[in-house]
């Protein structure tokens, strides 16, 4: 009954609207007569039932003006919903728009009427059915393919539909449809094939008036396309789309500039050209634009909009360029650090960090790369006159230059240049668009430019003198070809000084240029720079054809005699090819051959062969892992019969800078898993067998066991003081790796590589030849190793059980015992190692002993403890003098150098058990330091005086007599018996950061103590050593900390009052390293170069974020009342003087702030990564809100300080975020990310919602909010995909309580699909 009284409604209105056409009556009186009657029967208004009649009555059969006017007074009065006639006409009118030009001209300036504004639509009733109905008509979530059907977000799509419709219109009256790319999209633009109109149709169609008409409306419906993106509203709807929707924008933008070049219509029209159109489809900045109505958005944004920020960056005291780099700076001396190994790549690191600061500093790629390659050059200046001592060198800081640089910029060029394949290739063929993506990017560009400008940074240019005959080389190559002479690679090494002209000698540009044409990143018309090279053409260096280099020789064919090794070893590979070479001679050549080729492998190729570093190394670790030859039938693993071959290798890769150029390169899981199948083998064979080396020494296997157990250590984190598990505080990030952590990642890479679409990408840099097992590997597979690593974990923790008499290791340890301490048993006295009963020993002879220590190396570890705690005991209780327990301990590590890792954590263990008593260091029976430990305490004191810490505690030249705990100071005797030559170097360097370790866990001055006895011993490391004793400071006085991260502010941001870090920057904070570069003993250190090297030693990171809070708080302060007067800081706090007055100084100010907290972010990432990046996002700055503060600004609250302390604070959370999780989705730490972040913005949403009190100023909560939402959208777009959608709109809620209007829409419109409709809605409402 119901649906027969609404059929008669609409009888009525038709008929009552053809009696008023026939009647012509005044359409604003029908459709006042016609909303009364339907408000009358009871219809909602506007009605979308109305409009399907009134359109379906106008096409086509009362197509004319009266009915025209009837529709138009329909929507004004708002009785039929504009929108839904809309989409009506548009599927009627635009396909018949040739046969019906006026209609098409009617729908054009109904679109100028009511497409504008949407307020009334969204506020009224009926909202959610008219765009439901305006969906069923236009079919619009099936056509943009989007699942979501909120309203605002069909509104959307209603607007982009349109725009596109018209230009699809445009483009076909024009005849540009076929040759568009995307020219079969989803709506029709011409009448179907079969419709046929009346004759008088055919007619008007051929008249002039009728062509005109069409011709102007195709310069109108142009025009119209032109409205909507510049009206405010729709304009900033249709960034949404371009946002959000980047795959239907593409083809969109693709179709708009086929108009903008081939339109006859658009160069016609008065209104709208083809730049105002390009400019107008191009504005990036839609959402942001609008004027805010708060000066703190006005001043934040001032500096944001600043780009690089180098303007303001130049006008303030301590910040200059290169400080929006400190990040970079910071993490390159870092990951110098040869104290800690890495699992995971420098180069994943490097490159997330390079694309976080290009992001959040909002800089250009030129600026960007710039700043990476001067941070890495001053790495290279600091350390090339470096003092002496076991730590990473020049090779290290040259291959982060040249290699690890060069591949993280690498990965961002490819990055960028397959998205834009992948572009080119979701579209549909277009060989111009193709060639297009084929042209170098903007990132590479980018490149480019750096390079042409790091030319005029001579002072950082200058090549270290042992690598500057290579630098000479790269600029004779350049020289030869820009002089046509076409020579190979090889010959360059056969350059030397005298075969350059006087006036080109190479530089550091010369290398990273040749480094870069390597990858491929150029080609050689970089040669042809201006200033690249001064020599002339007729410079020609015609000596070097007559010569050959050894590369070029091997390649010809030349057999490996012993003069061609040595010099393949000193020189370098400059190819691939020729590494290829060698690594075939490995596998193929005869047994003299193969270890020729191992030693060639570990040479200059493995530490300077920058182009072809990476695939060096991977040969390296794929050779420790030898096949089994075919032919091998013997019970023992095959991996015995390449011992000689494998200890060349071993040897090859124990420098210190081989290792660290391994953990910079992301190979210390590969090469853990490679090493621990030969400590397994060589570990369980009896030394029976051994092996003549060409030196004439003997090696058995022992010898390999050792060589590959210690590097096998090195790998992890196995110095750390065991003080750390017998306490409860935090222990230093990096002290969980183990063997099975180092497997763990191993077999994650391993199985993750390839999958990734990066990796297919990096997978082309890798030599064909090489083929490394996939397959994981676990503990288990090595029951030798994970016993004895169980038996060092307890005995870090626990004390030795009784060693039952009469079993095989109380057997070896009587045996090591008669062996160590011979001397004392042919005297009568006997050591007995703690037993559950006596001892038969009486003293072996000789030959006994060494006839029952044929056993395995395990075997050996195992009952190493046992002899250890026998002869400590003896030492303490005088049947055993100091010096012979140093000799013995000596005998035991030359007879198995491996047994030196449980010397140390037995010692260590003991130490920190402090059961025993302490030695005194007097000269008489133990060493003494006397000779120069007041020397070392006072160089300590005047290293961490000159980072600004002042220290009272610090007792220097007491009168109490030297000692040491009797562990430690068996240890350090132990280690004072080694000569310090290369082959002892090995060894030391894993007993030498354990040492330092140990001593820096107990009181002062036990570091001293043992600087000064190796001082003694080699002067040559007297700086090392003072700088490794001033760590001690730090790890028991949490006060020296503070001051020291405090230091760190005030020198990076000039606010220091001594001299040599007024001018703040990097240079203030990382200044040239440490040494005796001036008279009068060791040059002041900088405050940054003291804090990286002892953040580890400091047990509570927690405690250091707090602090860094606090500092940077504090800095804001200082910044403010230095750069700003009081007088200017009051007028700046008034709306009305916004940005004019004081501009520069406000500017400068933030810049400083901005540093400041980059500073900030750097070290709290350096101290403790991703952990403790999650604590400060979910507890401490939440907390830090949460509490009350003091006054920021003398008493007023809103200030000037409180606002830059905001905006501080949303910089250093940015960039916190930035640097652990990066700004894309590509690492792995970025899946951290959305957990940690929506619950940071759950708690900001809480807050904004009144769900939390705060207790910090509220011009620092607002500006910190404002601040933060605003580098979210702005830098990290990514991130705002991953939260929580009800979490967005209730931020956007509170952003609009605060008249911050365009920051909330913003905030929504980066939402993505989810938040896309509130977006729309919140423009709507925000432009009414």
């Amino acid at each position: 009954m119901a649906v027969s009284v609404q059929q008669g409604i609409w009888d009525t209105v038709l008929e009552t609207t053809k009696t008023a056409q026939d009647q012509n009556v005044d359409p604003l009186m029908w459709a006042i007569q016609l909303g009364s009657t339907l408000n009358s029967a009871g219809v909602s208004l506007p009605s979308t039932e109305l409009a399907h009649l009134l359109v379906s009555h106008i096409c086509w059969e009362n197509n004319l003006p009266i009915t025209w006017k009837f529709l138009d007074k329909a929507l004004t009065v708002r009785i039929a919903p504009p929108i839904l006639v809309l989409a009506l006409l548009s599927t009627r009118v635009i396909p018949s728009r040739q046969l019906h030009p006026a209609a098409y001209r009617l729908f054009i300036e109904l679109l100028k009427l009511h497409a504008f504004s949407f307020a009334l639509l969204i506020n009224g009733p009926n909202y959610e059915k008219i765009m439901k109905s305006t969906d069923d008509i236009l079919h619009l979530s099936q056509t943009f393919g989007l699942k979501v059907c909120e309203p605002g977000l069909l509104l959307l799509e209603f607007v982009f539909y349109v725009v596109w419709q018209l230009l699809d219109a445009s483009l076909d009256d024009e005849g540009l449809l076929e040759i568009a790319q995307e020219n079969n999209f989803r709506w029709s633009t011409r009448p179907k094939d079969m419709e046929i109109d009346s004759l008088n149709s055919f007619n008007e169609k051929r008249s002039e008036h009728h062509e005109g008409l069409c011709k102007a409306n195709t310069i109108m419906a142009i025009e119209m396309i032109g409205e909507f993106l510049r009206n405010k509203e729709t304009s900033r709807i249709l960034y949404l789309a371009r946002k959000n929707m980047p795959l239907h924008w593409g083809a969109f933008i693709q179709q708009l500039r086929l108009l903008l070049v081939k339109s006859t219509a658009l160069k016609n029209s008065k209104n709208v050209t083809p730049e105002i159109l390009l400019q107008l489809s191009s504005d990036t900045r839609k959402l942001l634009t609008r004027k805010s109505k708060t000066v703190s958005q006005v001043e934040f944004h001032a500096v944001m909009a600043s780009g690089s920020l180098m303007s303001s960056a130049d006008q303030c005291n301590g910040t200059s360029r290169s400080a929006l780099w400190l990040p970079i700076d910071l993490f390159l001396e870092e990951a110098m650090d040869g104290t800690q190994v890495g699992a995971n790549s420098a180069v994943e690191t490097l490159t997330g960090l390079v694309k976080a600061l290009q992001a959040v500093n909002g800089t250009t790629w030129h600026d960007t790369f710039l700043g990476l390659w001067i941070a890495a050059l001053r790495l290279v200046q600091r350390k090339r006159d470096p003092s002496e001592g076991p730590v990473p060198r020049l090779d290290s800081c040259m291959c982060m230059l040249l290699c690890i640089s060069t591949l993280a910029i690498a990965d961002i060029i490819e990055e960028d240049e397959s998205e834009l394949i992948d572009e080119t290739k979701s579209s549909s063929c277009n060989p111009r668009k193709e060639k297009q993506a084929l042209a170098p990017g903007n990132v590479r560009k980018g490149l480019i430019t750096s390079l042409h400008l790091l030319g005029e940074y001579e002072g950082l240019l200058a090549a270290p003198l042992s690598v500057q005959s290579i630098a000479n080389q790269a600029a004779a190559k350049a020289i030869m070809l820009v002089s046509g002479l076409t020579v190979g690679n090889g010959y360059y090494d056969c350059v030397s000084m005298n075969d350059l002209p006087m006036n080109c000698s190479g530089n550091m540009r010369h290398l990273i240029v040749e480094a870069c044409i390597a990858r491929n990143l150029l080609d050689t018309s970089a040669y042809l720079w201006p200033g690249y090279v001064n020599a002339r053409s007729n410079q020609v260096l015609h000596s070097v054809n007559s010569q050959m280099s050894c590369w070029s020789s091997l390649m010809k064919g030349s057999p490996l005699t012993p003069s061609l090794v040595n010099a393949l070893v000193a020189f370098p590979a400059s190819s691939l090819a020729e590494i290829e070479k060698i690594f075939e001679i490995t596998l193929n050549g005869s047994d003299d051959e193969k270890i020729s080729a191992a030693t060639i492998l570990c040479g200059a190729s493995l530490v300077r062969g920058w182009s072809i570093q990476e695939n060096t190394l991977l040969f390296v670790v794929r050779l420790l892992s030898p096949s089994v030859p075919a032919d091998y039938s013997g019970s023992e693993s095959h991996l015995i019969g390449y011992a000689p071959f494998l200890n060349v290798l071993l040897l090859g890769l124990s420098s210190v800078d081989c290792v660290q150029i391994l953990s910079l390169h992301g190979l210390v899981p590969l090469l853990a898993g490679a090493l621990m199948p030969i400590c397994e083998v060589f570990g369980s064979s009896i030394p029976n067998v051994s092996w003549a080396l060409p030196t004439g020494e003997k090696l058995s296997c022992h010898s390999v066991f050792s060589n590959a157990f210690t590097l096998l250590l090195r790998l992890w984190r196995f110095d750390k003081p065991p003080l750390e598990n017998a306490t409860g505080d935090v222990m230093p990030v990096g002290s969980q790796q183990s063997p099975e952590y180092l497997l763990l990642v191993r077999n994650c890479q391993l199985a993750s590589f390839g999958k990734a679409p990066k990796d297919k990408m990096k997978t082309k840099r890798f030599s064909k030849n090489l083929n490394i097992s996939v397959d994981p590997i676990f503990m288990d597979s090595f029951p030798q190793l994970k016993r004895w690593y169980r038996q060092h974990q307890e005995c870090i923790v626990s004390t030795l059980c009784g060693l039952a008499q009469g079993t095989a290791v109380h057997r070896v340890v009587d045996a090591l015992l008669n062996m160590m301490f011979r001397k004392i048993n042919r005297s009568g006295t006997t050591l007995t190692p703690a037993t559950s009963g006596s001892t038969n020993s009486s003293g072996s002879g000789v030959e006994d002993t060494s006839i029952r220590l044929k056993v395995p190396a395990w075997d050996i570890l195992e009952a190493t403890p046992f002899v250890l705690d026998a002869a400590l005991t003896a030492c303490a209780h005088g049947k055993l003098s100091p010096r012979e327990l140093a000799t013995g301990l000596k005998e035991l590590a030359d007879f198995l150098p491996a047994s030196l890792a449980t010397i140390v954590s037995y010692f260590a263990a003991e130490v920190t058990r402090g059961i025993w008593k302490v030695a005194s260091m007097n000269g008489t029976d133990w060493p003494s330091p006397a000779a120069n430990l007041s020397t070392v305490e006072q160089q300590v004191k005047k290293i961490i005086a000159a980072t600004g810490v002042d220290v009272p505690s610090l007792t220097i030249g007491g009168n109490s007599p030297a000692t040491l705990p009797l562990p430690l100071a068996a240890l350090v005797s132990l280690t004072i018996t080694y000569k310090l030559d290369k082959a002892s170097e090995r060894f030391l360097t894993l007993v030498g950061p354990a040492l330092s370790s140990l001593a820096t866990s107990c009181p002062w001055p036990c570091m001293p103590i043992i600087a000064s006895l190796w001082s003694q011993k080699v002067r040559r490391l007297s700086d090392f050593l003072v700088f490794q004793s001033s760590r001690t400071v730090f790890h028991h006085n949490s006060d020296a900390v503070v001051q020291l991260l405090k230091s760190c502010f005030t020198s990076t941001l000039g606010l220091s009052s001594s001299n040599i870090y007024s001018n703040g920057g990097v240079g203030a904070l990382l200044g040239h390293g440490f040494g005796s570069h001036f008279s009068g003993g060791i040059s002041p250190v900088a405050p940054g170069i003291v804090y990286l090297r002892v953040h580890r030693y400091v047990r509570d990171v927690l405690f250091m974020t707090e602090e860094i809070v606090s500092l940077l708080m504090s800095s804001v302060k200082d910044i403010a009342s230095s750069g700003l007067s009081t007088k200017k800081l009051k007028k700046l706090k008034k709306t009305k003087y916004g940005m004019r007055y004081g501009q520069v100084s406000l500017a400068a100010a933030m810049t400083r702030v901005k540093v400041a907290a980059s500073l900030a972010a750097s070290l709290v990432w350096i101290s403790g990564g991703l952990n403790l990046v999650q604590s400060l996002m979910t507890e401490t700055l939440p907390s830090w809100f949460i509490s009350v503060h003091g006054s920021e600004q003398d008493g007023e609250s809103g200030g000037m300080v409180s606002m830059l302390g905001g905006y501080a604070l949303a910089y250093f959370a940015v960039f916190c975020g930035a640097f652990a999780w990066g700004v894309d989705t590509e690492s792995r730490s970025s899946q951290r990310r959305p957990k940690v972040l929506g619950a940071h913005l759950e708690f900001l949403a809480s807050a904004l919602d009144g769900k939390i009190s705060l207790g910090c100023d509220g011009a620092t909560w607002r500006a910190y909010v404002s601040g933060f939402v605003s580098l979210l959208v702005a830098c990290t777009p990514k991130w705002m995909m991953e939260i929580d959608v009800d979490v967005l709109k209730r931020m956007s809620k509170g952003l609009r309580q605060w008249n911050e209007e365009a920051l909330a829409i913003a905030l929504l419109g980066s939402g993505g699909v989810g938040t896309m409709g509130a977006a729309v809605e919140l423009i709507v409402e925000t432009w009414i």
